[in-house]
Order: structure tokens, then C-alpha cells, then sequence
């Protein structure tokens, strides 16, 4: 109840009058039974934008302080994100990778939409990083479908000189791979999955495709204070080397 209170009543109306979001492709998640959206993640707001978009509810997992927190700002904090269609998972556990993919497998077998930013972290320049193979785990394991999507912000002037972002949802025709079915946990195939799932969403998004895990970039550009740019010019292989690619789709 209160998932729908938010989206319809606190914050989605707020939201599409100030960013007046866009969604294209609505047509391509499905009316019924579960799904996986696989999303790019560029902001904080992503999580907000993509689900006001759909009528049907999307969940999302997220980290568990968010659910744990005391007093008062705890019990608000854990009131907003369980209703906002989050989901607990404990990331500081050794076990935390293979945790959270049993739990999106649970909410996929319960017939849910579930949200996943194959990233596993927002980028930290805005191009396109390396996809972890959770989504193509949870996929073959479920054998549902899963849609591709792009969220995109573009600058608009307003007036006096101020400037807002124009939000855009583009959701790709879904993709089915159950060409692979059976082979759930073979890494070759769960790496060519989750390459075939991030070459779709950058077809979409247009951003540049790093072959670097974001979480890498990130933690390397805390230690070293250096740019984005700087981190993936020494992480990346250099051109030529199979290391550095985007992602291939196997369709052609």
C-alpha cells in the first residue's frame, strides 16, 4: 500500500512535474509473471525514475543498513525502502554475492519484476561498465525473461540561468535465453549472457563501454584520489587485447 502511495501520491507526481520523465518501450515488460529489468546506473534517483515509469511494481535489493537503523530515522528509513519495493540483503557477509542472487531467484520465483543494475554499482563518469554475472545467474536459473533498459539525463536550461535534468526511460525488447537452459553456473555462459545484457543496454543508452568492474574504478580512485579516466587507462587492457571489447551481442 504504501509502494503505491509513494508512486502515486509523495514523490512520483512531484518527480514528473519537476524532471517530466519519459519512458519508451513500455510495451516491452511484461503485463504478467516475472521479469528481470537490467538496468544502467548513472544516478540515485534511478531506482525512483525506473519504476514510476511501469504499473506494475518493481522491487530492488538493497543493503541492509538501510532496514536496520535505530530510533526514530531508523523506523522512518526502514518504513520508506520496504515500501519503495527494496529488500534487505546483507553485503558485508562472505557469502553476500551469492546471498543477494538467491534472493532475487526467490522474488523471481514468487512472479515479481525484479530491478538489477549489472554494474553493482553507480558509474562514476557516466559511461557504461562491465556487467557482474548475478543477472545472468538468476536468469538461466528462472528461465524469465529479461528486458534491457537505459536511463539517460539531459541537461535543460531553465529560466534565470538555472538548469534541470530531462529524464528518460527506454526499456528494450526482452530478451530470451533459454537457448542456455541447463547450463546455469557455467562461468563461460554466464559471462556471455551478461556480455549479450550490457551490449543491449548500451545499444540503447549510447554510452561509452568500459571492460572494467565500476566497483574497481571507484575503489581505486578512493586510494589514489586519481580520475575515473586514469584509473581505466591503467586497468583496461590495452587496444587490441581481448580484454578490451564491449560487450558482443549473439545475434549479430
Amino acid at each position: 500500500m504504501f509502494y503505491w502511495f509513494l508512486k502515486y501520491v509523495a514523490i512520483g507526481p512531484v518527480a514528473k512535474l519537476v524532471f517530466r520523465p519519459r519512458a519508451e518501450g513500455r510495451e516491452h515488460v511484461p503485463a504478467g509473471g516475472a521479469a528481470i529489468l537490467a538496468s544502467n546506473h548513472i544516478s540515485a534517483a534511478d531506482w525512483i525514475f525506473m519504476p514510476m515509469s511501469l504499473r506494475r511494481r518493481v522491487t530492488f535489493l538493497a543493503k541492509q543498513e538501510y532496514f536496520t537503523g535505530t530510533g526514530l530515522k531508523g523506523v522512518l528509513q526502514r518504513a520508506f525502502f520496504t515500501g519503495a519495493g527494496q529488500v534487505p540483503i546483507d553485503r558485508s557477509s562472505a557469502t553476500a554475492a551469492e546471498d543477494a542472487i538467491r534472493m532475487g531467484i526467490r522474488m523471481l520465483e514468487q512472479g515479481r519484476v525484479l530491478g538489477i543494475y549489472p554494474e553493482g554499482t553507480r558509474s562514476p563518469d557516466g559511461r557504461l561498465y562491465r556487467g557482474k554475472v548475478g543477472v545472468a545467474r538468476m536468469a538461466l536459473e528462472t528461465g524469465v525473461p529479461v528486458v534491457p533498459v537505459a536511463m539517460t539525463y539531459t541537461p535543460r536550461r531553465m529560466p534565470f540561468g538555472k538548469k534541470l535534468v530531462r529524464v528518460r526511460v527506454c526499456f528494450g525488447e526482452p530478451l530470451d535465453f533459454s537457448r542456455y537452459e541447463g547450463l546455469a553456473g557455467d562461468r563461460f555462459v554466464e559471462r556471455s549472457v551478461t556480455d549479450e545484457i550490457m551490449y543491449e543496454i548500451m545499444t540503447l543508452s549510447g554510452q561509452e563501454y568500459v571492460d572494467v568492474y565500476g566497483a574497481t574504478v571507484k575503489k581505486t580512485m578512493d586510494a589514489t584520489g586519481a580520475s575515473a579516466s586514469d584509473v581505466v587507462g591503467r586497468l583496461q587492457p590495452p587496444a587490441g587485447e581481448a580484454g578490451d571489447r564491449a560487450p558482443q551481442s549473439l545475434a549479430g
